[in-house]
């Protein structure tokens, strides 16, 4: 039997991976996710320090999606997307980076849009699709790692919506410098503007009859899902150093997908003691941690700008996963939220302090372990972009120039190539039949 996908929203049909892929988004406006979620035997948990990230994100792959490719191509992708580590680096006391900015676009969302992009590639040639269209929403490094995996793919356009004036300038390079299969949309208006405009494109009869539309956010299974290998990866360097017991993971949330993909981990046997939400002042699900509220509202622009979401997409997932309850959800996960002059004051002293250079969204996670960690536990935070893709930030906070890594220097000579637009559906309805 292959796993089905269900849709958050359980008014939709089940689905099979392909489909769930292909379309993104439920026709009922749900999310998918899988119908089971398997639990890893313990020897692999026994053997996990003597793996490489490879070997161990093909096993959680194949918990996954086993059942529906066949084992080579699976393996292939899981491969061909992870060449590159993950490194877990002692910060203070007793809290780790996990560094996830060392794929090419310099940012976590790497893995998961080089797996997106693969897995989309192959489902696109086994239908004999052509001229697929995919539609991404970015508040800064999503749009940067999608089109870098999707870039050149066959049979594949990709069309990445970013709010205007709000994303970092070497963010901005990273899709508006490509050519070739991507398209860069600059929206005047916000993040959540740039998600409306995706999700209405996906839900509209006219467009999804002439067009074959698909979504790269986290929206998209094979999005999220990859991310998981991060949390086994971290896990398995810590536990050859012997700190394994008590795990926190502290995550710098936006649309929360990471964090979903972490609580999935979880649920697949990973011993986690409980995970941490790090918002900026976009505090929409620290107030539901307090109140039992969701009160999504226009999010409001800080110096971590990718996680500036006032209606995370992936709230539904985590709802679902914890069965609409509230007090499930509390057990396991903890907020905290940091405003700009705190974000600015953690960069400045870790860095004075330690050594350590933090980007603002990494600032967030650090923060918050800093603010709640027990001395019994190990804080974990995952720094989800180098700090050189917010240089004049950055700098600005240390007073000292920041080294910037090859592989962005090479997209900032590029010439920037945008079509911009207003925020209105009907606008971009047309754009996209044109």
């Amino acid at each position: 039997m292959n796993m089905k996908y269900y849709s958050t929203n359980k008014l939709a049909p089940n689905v099979s991976l392909q489909e769930a892929v292909v379309k993104g988004l439920a026709p009922d406006k749900g999310l998918y996710m899988p119908e089971k979620i398997k639990v890893l035997p313990q020897s692999f948990y026994d053997n996990i320090g003597n793996m490489s990230f490879q070997e161990i994100a093909y096993t959680v792959a194949d918990a996954f999606f086993g059942e529906d490719i066949e084992a080579e191509t699976l393996k292939e992708i899981v491969y061909d997307t992870l060449s590159f580590d993950t490194p877990v680096v002692h910060v203070n006391d007793n809290i780790y980076s996990l560094e996830l900015f060392h794929g090419p676009t310099l940012a976590f969302k790497d893995v998961g849009g080089r797996f997106m992009a693969r897995l989309l590639g192959y489902f696109i040639k086994k239908q004999g699709q052509k001229d697929v269209k995919v539609l991404v929403a970015t508040s800064g490094d999503t749009g940067s790692a999608v089109a870098n995996g999707f870039l050149g793919v066959d049979g594949i356009h990709v069309y990445v919506l970013y709010p205007k004036g709000k994303v970092s300038a070497i963010q901005e390079c990273q899709f508006t410098t490509l050519g070739q299969n991507i398209t860069a949309i600059e929206v005047d208006g916000t993040f959540d503007d740039c998600q409306a405009l995706v999700k209405t494109a996906f839900l509209d009869e006219e467009l999804n009859k002439k067009l074959n539309l698909t979504s790269a956010n986290s929206i998209n299974v094979a999005r999220f899902l990859p991310q998981a290998f991060y949390y086994f990866n971290a896990y398995a360097q810590l536990k050859k150093q012997g700190k394994a017991d008590n795990i926190i993971f502290c995550v710098p949330s936006g649309n929360f997908g990471n964090i979903t993909a972490g609580l999935i981990a979880k649920r697949m046997g990973l011993p986690v003691k409980r995970f941490i939400a790090a918002n900026n002042s976009n505090d929409i699900f620290y107030e539901y941690l307090q109140t039992g509220k969701y009160n999504p509202r226009p999010s409001v622009q800080t110096i971590a700008n990718a996680m500036d979401v006032g209606d995370p997409s992936n709230f539904v997932r985590v709802l679902d996963l914890y069965e609409h309850s509230w007090d499930k959800i509390k057990k396991e996960i903890t907020g905290e939220w940091y405003d700009d002059d705190t974000i600015r004051k953690v960069v400045k002293d870790t860095y004075e302090q330690t050594g350590y250079l933090l980007d603002p969204h990494g600032a967030c996670g650090y923060s918050a372990l800093e603010d709640s960690l027990e001395a019994d536990e190990t804080g974990v935070f995952l720094e989800t972009a180098h700090p050189a893709k917010f240089l004049e930030t950055v700098e600005d906070i240390i007073e000292k120039s920041v080294a910037i890594p090859e592989k962005l220097q090479a997209f900032m000579k590029g010439e920037k190539k945008s079509i911009s637009m207003g925020k209105t559906f009907e606008e971009f309805k047309e754009f996209l039949l044109k």
